[in-house]
């Protein structure tokens, strides 16, 4: 039994390193380029985003850029609105793969993320990937326990990151006048991605927490970069759009 919780801790860790790489480096660093980081942090990043999810960091940016284009409108790759609350958090992923596998959508959404030679060798290849990233598990717990951390890793990640498209734009607090809400617990669990209200009303900006009360661990985490000189920031502040501006509500 020990050693079985002991492989749903590695599971929810593995878990975790997916999710901060999503948020700090796919979500704020690729996709709307509010952090810049060396060329060698980054490359980290991909790796580890590589062997813990085989996610195309082009793909991915893709993908979100069209959900900021048609939120909860037709043409957004997964809006509970239009799918229904518990299809996008079940299904997040094949709505997901379905919208990243579009040439039409990354050529569109992407055309500022050409693939690399990394990306032809290593980082493309999906499956290979999630592959090794399973195989690393398998060596450190043995196949077994290896697979029960790979299976808690998979299922966490997956519907953590549906939290973010199904809950988050559902119900939860709106200081900014958008679609998508502020739900804490869910930023908890998701390095800080469950202040989605805020994160519309600032797209840009690194730091989604902007209230006293709102914890946004990415935030932290991209802080401790900077500080260190590993990364720098777009912006310094909190910079609204022009609507988000003008629709803040008093707390």
């Amino acid at each position: 039994m020990t050693r079985i919780l002991a492989a749903v801790l590695v599971g929810l860790f593995t878990s975790q390193i997916g999710i901060v790489c999503t948020t700090v480096y796919l979500h704020r660093t690729v996709t709307h380029k509010a952090v810049r980081m060396g060329p060698y942090v980054s490359w980290v990043f991909r790796l580890l985003i590589w062997l813990s999810t085989g996610i195309s960091p082009r793909e991915w940016a893709a993908v979100h850029r069209r959900h900021h284009a048609f939120t909860d409108v037709e043409g957004d790759p997964h809006s509970p609105l239009l799918l229904g609350l518990w299809r996008v958090e079940l299904t997040n992923a094949y709505l997901y793969r379905r919208v990243a596998r579009d040439k039409a959508t990354v050529e569109r959404y992407a055309r500022d993320l050409p693939a690399d030679r990394w990306d032809r060798v290593l980082f493309d290849h999906d499956i290979v990937g999630l592959s090794l990233g399973t195989a690393l598990l398998f060596v450190v717990l043995g196949w077994r326990l290896g697979l029960i951390a790979a299976a808690v890793h998979a299922v966490t990640y997956l519907l953590l990151n549906g939290s973010v498209n199904s809950f988050c734009h559902w119900r939860g607090k709106k200081t900014y006048a958008n679609a998508a809400t502020n739900l804490q617990s869910v930023a908890f669990l998701t390095a800080g991605e469950g202040l989605h209200n805020n994160h519309h009303a600032a797209p840009t900006s690194a730091r989604l927490s902007h209230r006293r009360g709102e914890v946004d661990l990415g935030w932290w985490l991209i802080s401790a970069l900077c500080h260190f000189g590993l990364a720098e920031l777009r912006l310094r502040d909190v910079k609204l759009t022009p609507i988000a501006a003008g629709s803040a509500r008093p707390v």
